[in-house]
């Protein structure tokens, strides 16, 4: 970052914190040019995982999530929101999911995030049927529309922005980014899992098919503003392609209930880390187990 604009944001948000803040308020600035990337990341996990799961379904009709995004749980990065409708696709049975991300805050002065991505896939089978994509990053406009063909393994790609649409091949009950995670949710059984399992499944994105995977790492009792609560961790990974690299920094938190609620998602970096915390909640399916 150059010095005038480090400058500029010290005596925005620093100068007249006190001397422990200024020492973070520091440390966050320091990692700003690396955190661009990250931050995005964070935003379409917190758009994407409602995670891992049993047989009967954990969640359902009217079911929203609120997440919190900040840098090392202090500074205020950014927020997520998720909900779940059902609704018909051209006489299908489907759940709608609609995601929306944008930051919020300070760090707006510098990278202004305002997504919203919906998917709409089989109440049963739990595969998409059709995925939209509509994007501002930092100036960076996306406006996608994806139309699954699942019988004939097709994905009609319509690029609103640029006037084009391709036809592309996908791999059997391919996944969009987002069903991947509820589909997860209700067909991946921990109990035959031991630490250090990955579990993978295909993911169509953009206009190219994506390897997906996770690796279990066990139970953790963790510290929310809900209570504590018995969790279930995992290490994301979206395999390496022309949109995304690896990311091996990523670790995620879900209740270790029937829900199954994602409520930490945390990014290390150099100093620091990021993370999306659940903040609010409502239209569980099942009962939310808190230890007070």
């Amino acid at each position: 970052m150059e010095f005038s604009r480090f400058l500029y944001f010290w005596n925005s948000n620093c100068k007249n914190l006190n001397n422990s803040n200024k020492i973070r308020c520091s440390e966050f600035i320091y990692n700003y040019p690396n955190m661009k990337k990250t931050l995005l990341i964070l935003v379409l996990l917190s758009l994407s995982f409602t995670v891992f799961a049993q047989n009967e379904q954990a969640f359902k009709d009217g079911e929203w999530f609120r997440f919190r995004i900040s840098y090392s749980g202090w500074m205020k990065a950014g927020e997520a929101t998720l909900k779940v409708d059902e609704t018909t696709l051209e006489g299908k049975p489907v759940y709608h999911v609609t995601g929306k991300g944008k930051t919020t805050g300070a760090i707006r002065l510098f990278f202004k995030v305002k997504d919203r991505y919906e998917s709409y896939f089989d109440r049963d089978q739990l595969i998409p049927y059709k995925f939209i994509r509509d994007i501002n990053e930092g100036g960076h406009t996306k406006n996608i529309e994806i139309l699954f063909d699942q019988e004939n393994n097709k994905a009609l790609v319509n690029n609103i922005k640029h006037k084009r649409q391709k036809v592309f091949d996908t791999r059997p009950n391919v996944q969009d980014m987002v069903s991947t995670f509820y589909y997860l949710r209700n067909n991946l059984d921990v109990r035959t899992l031991e630490i250090g399992d990955e579990v993978r499944t295909d993911m169509f994105f953009d206009e190219e098919n994506y390897g997906f995977k996770i690796k279990y790492l066990g139970e953790e009792t963790l510290r929310t503003k809900f209570g504590k609560v018995k969790c279930l961790k995992f290490r994301p990974y979206v395999m390496a392609g022309r949109v995304f690299k690896e990311e091996e920094s990523l670790t995620l938190w879900v209740s270790a209930d029937k829900n199954r609620i994602p409520l930490r998602i945390k990014a290390d970096l150099a100093i620091g880390s990021l993370r999306a915390d659940l903040d609010a909640f409502k239209g569980l399916r099942h009962q939310f187990k808190i230890e007070f």
